[in-house]
């Protein structure tokens, strides 16, 4: 199984390695700096909206699904003609609940239209994930693989064309990327369906009102949990916009933006990282097979890879927003790096959470994830009308922290792992060791290349010395049956 998750999971990140870097750094990042701050905190503020709901779109149904496919390949066949109704169904109930809750929040009807289309993609991309989770659940992760890339790359061949193609008059408007991102997930939805429905010899959709609850009744944990996520994860902006007088809200959601478009591509190596191990973890607790690991390794990767990440962006904040943005350079260099902190706790989340999920232990994490909701609102409310989306930053920060060390202690709780404090000391050494590398490159004011390139280096070889990450296991484990 180590074997499995090491070879399809370095699949996966070739794919969108390839892929997605082109995508943030050569599509969005474009995006931001031509429309500006001001318009893209506008329509980053209604993305982040449309997301609050979006649980509702799906109601746990792919998480279950994932977990229940791992276990059950035969339930497929049984279960997709009748949960594609539902997912239509939930669709719409999602994109009514949004818009009236736009209405009496005080959007306008340019917002509103404009959520009209997010609520739509959002659904796009729901029904995407449910799709994939039929494919992964099988364990096709070469085929998720390139799924998970197919929205990104047409997005990118449409969006180029729009700002390089000379095809229009007007300089490019922010309407048009929401536009083109509903027509990329329509392109992705079909190709998905057509791969699940050759797999479970679908043949009509089934209306089974009775097989409607059951799977709603299931699934309202899992609904639940990504529903108070998606408020402690996604609520900054929308209460920069509503605690900010004027523009002001939306300019600081733009310089939030500049952030956290950087952290959401950083965590996309976790979020793939989970999409392999929530299947693997459900077949191995199945079948009472050694977790622990898996666990391990996993996240001594992620770690490693969080750490080093977060260390040259703390390193040189002010050099990479400056050469990535146009506008509010300071501003943003100021919360850049407490923000890519959080790409720590999120990777540790993406590990032990995704255990937790596949064991069932849903009450335990919807717990967690309401009191982490609260503790987010209470921090916003305090720190935004402080210091904006620097208070907002750091809300988060504290947030993701201790929900991620609370999720370790569960994990340690409900599966009996041994509490290794040579391996903790380990991880505590390697960050010296990256920090000793910091205060050298400090110390010699080295440039931006040399500096990461030494930082990469560092981590390397103080992983290796301290055996976290083990060059001669993973031959072994790759080249193994």
């Amino acid at each position: 199984m180590q074997r499995k998750f090491l070879t399809n999971l370095g699949f996966l990140l070739l794919v969108n390695l390839i892929i997605k870097p082109i995508w943030i750094f050569g599509i969005d990042l474009t995006v931001q700096n031509t429309v500006g701050a001001e318009q893209y905190g506008f329509y980053f503020n209604l993305f982040n909206f449309s997301f609050l709901f979006n649980i509702l779109c799906d109601f746990g149904i792919t998480n279950f699904n994932n977990r229940n496919i791992a276990q059950n390949n035969q339930l497929l066949n049984k279960h997709f003609s009748s949960i594609v109704i539902l997912k239509i169904l939930l669709g719409f109930f999602y994109l009514i609940l949004t818009l009236l809750a736009a209405f009496f929040w005080g959007y306008d009807s340019d917002e509103i239209y404009m959520l009209i289309f997010l609520g739509i993609n959002q659904f796009l991309i729901s029904f995407i994930l449910y799709l994939r989770s039929n494919v992964s659940g099988l364990l096709m992760f070469k085929t998720d693989s390139i799924l998970s890339v197919l929205d990104r790359v047409v997005m990118i061949a449409i969006c180029s064309i729009l700002l390089w193609g000379g095809v229009t008059q007007t300089s490019f408007q922010i309407q048009w990327f929401v536009y083109a991102q509903t027509i990329a997930y329509i392109i992705t939805a079909i190709v998905a369906l057509a791969i699940v429905i050759r797999k479970a010899y679908f043949k009509r959709l089934n209306w089974n009102y009775p097989f409607f609850l059951m799977i709603l009744k299931q699934s309202l944990p899992f609904a639940i949990l990504v529903l108070l996520m998606s408020f402690y994860n996604r609520l900054d902006t929308v209460m920069l916009v509503r605690l900010l007088e004027g523009s002001e809200g939306k300019i600081q959601s733009g310089i939030y933006a500049h952030s956290y478009r950087l952290l959401d591509a950083s965590n996309n190596i976790a979020y793939l990282f989970s999409l392999i191990l929530l299947p693997i973890f459900a077949r191995l607790i199945k079948t009472k097979g050694k977790i622990s690991d898996i666990v391990k390794l996993s996240f001594s990767i992620l770690f490693v890879i969080s750490v080093t990440v977060t260390a040259i962006c703390f390193t040189y904040k002010l050099e990479i927003i400056d050469f990535l943005y146009d506008h509010y350079i300071q501003e943003s260099a100021r919360l850049f790096p407490v923000l890519m902190a959080c790409f720590i706790a999120i990777s540790t989340t993406y590990v032990f959470g995704t255990l937790l999920t596949a064991n069932g232990n849903l009450k335990h994490l919807n717990y967690l994830a309401a009191a982490g909701m609260v503790l987010n609102l209470v921090l916003n409310l305090i720190l935004i009308p402080r210091w904006g989306a620097y208070g907002s930053a750091w809300a988060s920060f504290v947030t993701q922290m201790i929900m991620a060390l609370l999720q370790v202690i569960l994990s340690v709780l409900f599966f009996n792992f041994k509490v290794s404090f040579s391996f903790i000391l380990k991880l505590v050494f390697f960050i010296a060791g990256v920090a000793i590398t910091i205060f050298i490159i400090k110390l010699y004011s080295l440039q931006v290349l040399p500096g990461c390139i030494l930082i990469m280096a560092g981590s390397l070889v103080f992983s290796a010395i301290l055996r976290l990450l083990n060059i001669s296991s993973f031959i072994r484990i790759l080249r193994s049956k």
